[in-house]
């Protein structure tokens, strides 16, 4: 009895693009977005691994038409919410494996507190676009402490 041979597919490689962070206030480098799925149509990043260097604070922003899904690889991180005029944290490591969920219009920040670089993969929900313009906002801490970020919404 002969054994069919499958076709085997060619195995390819392909760039990830990695985008350098930087604080909003003093635009010093606190990171990086490194793309680690586009969809089929090559496009939209399905994945992304956030890296926070130790004591860098990202944020704060929201996304208008996007939920995240953090889980921490590496490090320690504090995702600071503001939900309904209300501050929340969350602390995420890889030794207490939460995946976090995080709707569209929710301000996030995030915070490494610990002595190593923070990882965070995200599942974005529906995946980055980068023709939606417009479509994240950045807020200042005294825009959420007043509220006045709710006006924006």
């Amino acid at each position: 009895m002969m054994i069919p041979v499958q076709k085997i597919k060619k195995v390819k490689t392909e760039k990830a693009k990695k985008v350098k962070t930087f604080d909003i206030k003093t635009r010093n480098e606190n990171g990086f977005l490194l793309e680690m799925f586009k969809g089929n149509n090559g496009k939209k990043t399905e994945v992304y691994l956030s890296c926070a260097k130790p004591g860098a604070f990202k944020g704060y922003h929201l996304h208008k038409l996007r939920a995240a899904r953090y889980v921490c690889l590496k490090g320690k991180m504090k995702i600071i919410l503001y939900i309904n005029g209300k501050k929340e944290e969350h602390i995420l490591t890889p030794e207490n494996q939460i995946r976090l969920y995080i709707p569209a219009n929710i301000p996030t920040a995030l915070v490494n507190f610990g002595n190593e670089d923070g990882w965070l993969v995200n599942y974005p929900d529906p995946p980055y676009d980068p023709d939606l313009k417009d479509e994240q906002v950045d807020f200042t801490q005294e825009e959420l402490d007043s509220g006045e970020y709710l006006r924006k919404l």
